[in-house]
């Protein structure tokens, strides 16, 4: 099995996008799965919700919308040229926001229920010894927690990996800057290219089962994919 340079650089660049993402999803996504883990707010099952959509959302959708926003014409479009840097779709960079939405459940989902599992009983023994509050997020709850983060992190980064319809609508179809592994096995099958598209759908198999494999392996019959 031999892969072409576009396939290579389809992959770094399918890597590169998966790990920005997951490293922004990360930092967007652990104050929201704390306040959603703390909250007794009315807004908590409104914000879950939209959380979640990209569950059950088709791809086509939020990618559709996403275009909107980001376009010409959309409010995230205007404040991006306002900023002068253009319009985000069909750029790398709009990937990366596509990603960000598109992935968000699968790194809030497991570092909520990772946090929820603590209880309060840690907290509280740590706010007796006048541990502030970034001290017991490093000290206290990030340890404990370890193991919702590390899920968090794989699902995310495999998640962005094997996105289609999200990123073809974002991000178009642009050699060396939107052409990510998806989109170049979709065109390998559109070419007849059958032998191309195999070896690099294969090099994607055995990517995703090595990515089960060290969820199972890390966090036995605890781990919980796409569920609230």
């Amino acid at each position: 099995m031999t892969l072409s340079e576009g396939d290579l650089a389809a992959i770094w660049l399918t890597l590169r996008l998966a790990g920005i993402t997951t490293v922004l999803l990360l930092i967007i996504g652990t104050p929201i799965a704390w306040w959603l883990a703390h909250t007794q707010s009315k807004w908590k099952g409104p914000v879950g919700a939209v959380v979640a959509l990209p569950l059950v959302l088709p791809p086509t959708v939020l990618g559709f919308y996403l275009l909107l926003a980001m376009g010409p014409n959309g409010p995230v479009g205007q404040f991006t040229q306002w900023l002068g840097i253009g319009t985000l779709p069909f750029t790398f960079w709009g990937l990366v926001v596509a990603s960000v939405f598109y992935s968000m459940p699968f790194v809030v989902q497991p570092i909520q229920n990772a946090i929820e599992s603590l209880g309060p009983r840690p907290l509280e023994v740590a706010a007796t010894l006048r541990a502030g509050p970034w001290d017991r997020f490093w000290s206290v709850v990030l340890p404990l927690a370890r193991p919702g983060f590390v899920t968090a992190s794989i699902l995310g980064f495999a998640h962005t990996v094997g996105e289609f319809g999200v990123v073809l609508m974002i991000g178009g179809n642009i050699a060396g800057e939107t052409r990510v592994v998806s989109v170049q096995i979709y065109d390998h099958v559109e070419a007849m290219e059958y032998a191309q598209a195999h070896g690099l759908a294969a090099v994607m198999v055995v990517f995703s089962f090595l990515v089960l494999l060290a969820l199972y392996t890390w966090n036995p019959g605890k781990t919980r994919v796409g569920m609230p």
